[in-house]
């Protein structure tokens, strides 16, 4: 007797106006050659739009669509991928349809947003991008934000970035067709270690070509205290005082590694978590301006104009792509 073959994995990847290419792309491949690996087709992909009409990538390359959100069967997995611009009302509607169907929703990056502006999110746990972090945060108390690589909450898939969206779909290769193809897929593509449950973002310190994560201990303690209270500004001597260095120990050694004092440090981290509210959220200049412990608005043009050369009113005028956040963050200054 022929035994048939089970019907393909089917991953819906909905396109709104600005995703970043790189997420579908890192998404798509590992499925493509894990299934030439097999030598069966055990995945397979939608590519949707809100109108089944092509959409603009951030890298302004259009990208077609199979079809329209709302047209054909539906997906038993879908990927939103977005920035961070506003939602439209309908892409809002067709997640809350197929949320409520039992469709297993996640991101990749700036996909959250939608997701979270449909309100499917409210009380789970997901994988934010860095250089989102704040500015999701402050949108969507409600949502837990976490640093890890990628986070799975029940029927939520969430990933922090094109590379973490790479792990994420080794890990469902994994899953439907063991560990010995998922890394033999991971390698066509150099990527020799998958990583898993529990793997953290990398951060770029401030200014510098170093990690947070690699910074020596009391540097990278003095930086977690400092990240802690950047709308509560925490007295250098106090933070020293914490970690039983004094003060004049914690700012040889912090000199030493990134180059700076470490107020000059604080203040980079501080004009960082700005200009994620100035192009990510919709918060005023005053209330951004409260969030990061500056006294009023002018105090915050000055320091984001020292760091950034630019005021946070210019910046919004020239919203970036997602690419360009991604980046380290722009020309900084001492």
């Amino acid at each position: 007797m022929i035994v048939p073959r089970p019907e393909p994995m089917v991953l819906g990847f909905l396109m709104l106006p600005g995703f970043p290419m790189s997420c579908l792309t890192s998404a798509i491949e590992p499925l493509r050659v894990a299934n030439e690996i097999a030598g069966r087709r055990v995945f397979d992909w939608r590519l949707l739009s809100l109108d089944g009409a092509p959409v603009a990538s951030s890298a302004r390359v259009s990208v077609a669509a199979d079809a329209a959100a709302t047209d054909g069967p539906v997906p038993g997995m879908l990927f939103v991928l977005s920035g961070a611009d506003p939602t439209p009302d309908a892409a809002s509607a067709v997640l809350r349809r197929l949320s409520r169907h039992g469709v297993t929703v996640g991101a990749i990056s700036g996909g959250i947003f939608p997701l979270a502006r449909a309100g499917v999110l409210r009380g789970k746990r997901v994988s934010v991008h860095w250089c989102y972090r704040t500015a999701f945060a402050a949108e969507f108390p409600d949502v837990l934000c976490s640093d890890e690589l990628i986070e799975r909450d029940g029927a939520c898939l969430t990933a922090s970035g094109a590379a973490a969206g790479f792990d994420l779909m080794l890990h469902l290769v994994r899953d439907h067709l063991g560990a010995a193809i998922a890394t033999e897929t991971a390698c066509w593509f150099q990527h020799p270690q998958v990583r898993g449950p529990g793997a953290r973002q990398q951060v770029p310190a401030a200014q510098t070509d170093a990690l947070e994560a690699t910074m020596p201990e009391p540097v990278r303690d003095a930086i977690a205290i400092l990240q802690a209270h950047l709308d509560d500004p925490i007295q250098i001597a106090e933070v020293a005082a914490r970690l039983r260095l004094s003060q004049r120990q914690l700012e040889r050694r912090f000199k030493s590694v990134t180059g700076q004092s470490p107020s000059s440090y604080y203040r980079l981290l501080r004009m960082r978590a700005a200009r994620q509210l100035v192009r990510f959220s919709a918060r005023s200049i005053p209330d951004i301006a409260h969030e990061v412990g500056c006294s009023s608005p002018s105090h915050l043009s000055r320091l984001y104009r020292s760091v950034f050369g630019r005021t946070p009113q210019d910046e919004r005028r020239t919203p970036p792509s997602f690419m360009a956040a991604a980046e380290a963050e722009g020309p900084i200054r001492s």
